[in-house]
């Protein structure tokens, strides 16, 4: 009972769970549409990658997304005619992050993606790498080198070597839902006013609205971002 507790709190705590495409590709079918990883049930996850492949359709998009960890991975993308103009799609031979959830489309595993954006700063990828090794080192309580195989040294001892993170955190000290909600105000931040909570709400639709508020209350305290004409608008500051 008490591993099952702890198991069900990092899965709260890990709403978004950073993952290599050969882990998605092996992670078991547990029922229905779900898969796990261990006894970890699947909610949403990142990947990061390179585009090798493009098939625009009527109602989605379909990319192959490769990070070199395994064969390329599907994603699909649902698309409405407010969007049907193609050059504003990631292309070929472009790194992206992709949220989303693993499914199971005719036998086919894909990500359904909530959200892709194109990486402009090559870091990215080795820093969703190392919050890989993070999360699943906070699940499973192995030590993982950056390939994901478990090594011998025991995740408080990476810790006490002062090697790891704060738990749930990434290299930069945020999560990656802050890391997420701190991209976009960056994006916005070219505007008078910034970005208000409504579009930032609506550009990260797959985040709950007390985590978007938490998150944005971190990253003022934290003086990522300020506020503009009032409390609900908002811009990074000038170090960023």
């Amino acid at each position: 009972m008490t591993s099952h507790k702890a198991m069900t709190s990092k899965r709260a705590a890990l709403q978004i769970l950073p993952c290599t495409v050969s882990q998605l590709l092996s992670a078991s079918l547990v029922g229905g549409d779900t898969f796990g990883i261990c006894d970890l049930d699947l909610n949403q996850v990142s990947v990061v990658g390179i585009i090798r492949g493009f098939a625009p359709f009527v109602t989605n998009v379909q990319y192959s997304v490769d990070d070199m960890t395994g064969p390329p991975l599907n994603v699909k993308q649902w698309v409405g005619e407010e969007d049907c103009d193609l050059m504003g799609f990631p292309s070929p031979g472009m790194y992206v992050k992709v949220i989303g959830s693993l499914r199971n489309f005719s036998g086919q595993r894909s990500v359904l993606a909530k959200y892709i954006r194109p990486i402009k700063d090559l870091n990215e990828i080795t820093s969703h790498m190392l919050e890989v090794v993070r999360a699943h080192m906070e699940i499973f309580g192995k030590a993982f080198d950056v390939n994901m195989n478990a090594t011998t040294v025991s995740l408080s001892e990476t810790v006490r070597r002062g090697r790891g993170h704060p738990k749930g955190m990434s290299q930069s000290g945020l999560s990656t839902i802050q890391a997420e909600v701190l991209h976009v105000i960056t994006k916005f931040s070219t505007r008078d006013v910034g970005i208000s909570f409504e579009d930032l709400k609506t550009q990260l639709d797959f985040v709950s609205k007390r985590d978007l508020r938490t998150s944005l209350m971190f990253l003022v305290n934290e003086g990522h971002v300020f506020y503009t004409i009032d409390e609900h608008h908002f811009k990074v500051t000038l170090e960023h």
